[in-house]
């Protein structure tokens, strides 16, 4: 039986140096080779951005160069095909940031969060950034809202735990993070810096990815955060196997 594989990340790409251009970062090529295949059929889902067609561009052009088949699922407005037919040939799918509010609720219409599921029991390797990492999880801090970070539920918890991204770089985020553990609004939660990755097989958190080489001691890391005889305990997770 095939391994159910998530990488939940606040990354995957880094720049290109040019504008709106981007290369894959060790994250998205982490997911390329857990696929176990020389040509592995990636699917992109830009749901959270509204199908973005400059988002999509900018993913597909970064696929050059690679040995990848790369395909996407739409859904405005209406899928672009049919969605167990998207889900049932891709062996990779990422998915972009942006609104997991406005992800969750489509994906509910459309029948995706089942069929998220069903290609996560069979071995296709899920992955994706911000809302695309959230998504996998009971839920996290999100803008979906407005400036101000609110708490989303109702994520699709193939990972029974919270999440948070862009731990390092967006100020509101580890307080609330802590603050919803703390008051158990969230179970037990992992966190990303910007340009790292959680991989998780079935739901055990294996090990920390990130986009390029990083002091291990002082660089980007993950993060567990939970709550321990009454206070919240964060634990840095340096990149490499968790222990």
């Amino acid at each position: 039986m095939a391994t159910p594989r998530i990488l939940a990340t606040s990354g995957g790409f880094n720049s290109a140096g040019r504008y709106n251009a981007r290369i894959p970062g060790n994250l998205f090529l982490e997911a390329l080779r857990l696929s176990g295949k020389d040509r592995p059929r990636v699917l992109f889902v830009m749901t959270a951005t509204g199908d973005d067609t400059d988002y999509l561009t900018i993913s597909y052009q970064a696929m050059r160069g690679l040995s990848v088949d790369a395909d996407h699922l739409a859904v405005y407005a209406m899928p672009n095909q049919p969605v167990d037919e998207a889900l049932g040939k891709a062996d990779v799918v990422w998915v972009g940031g942006g609104s997991v509010a406005n992800l969750l609720a489509l994906w509910k219409v459309h029948g995706i969060d089942l069929a998220m599921r069903d290609a996560w029991e069979r071995g296709v390797v899920l992955g994706g950034v911000s809302a695309g990492s959230i998504c996998w999880h009971v839920g996290g801090p999100t803008d979906s809202y407005g400036p101000d970070l609110q708490l989303q539920l109702g994520a699709l918890a193939l990972i029974p735990y919270g999440n948070g991204v862009h731990y390092d770089t967006e100020e509101q985020r580890r307080p609330l993070l802590q603050s919803l553990v703390a008051t158990e609004q969230l179970p037990l939660s992992y966190a990303t810096d910007d340009h790292v990755g959680i991989l998780y097989e079935g739901t055990d958190a294996v090990a920390v990815i990130t986009d390029s080489e990083v002091d291990p001691q002082t660089g980007p890391a993950a993060y567990r955060v939970e709550k321990v005889a009454g206070e919240v305990v964060e634990t840095r997770l340096a990149p490499g196997a968790i222990s």
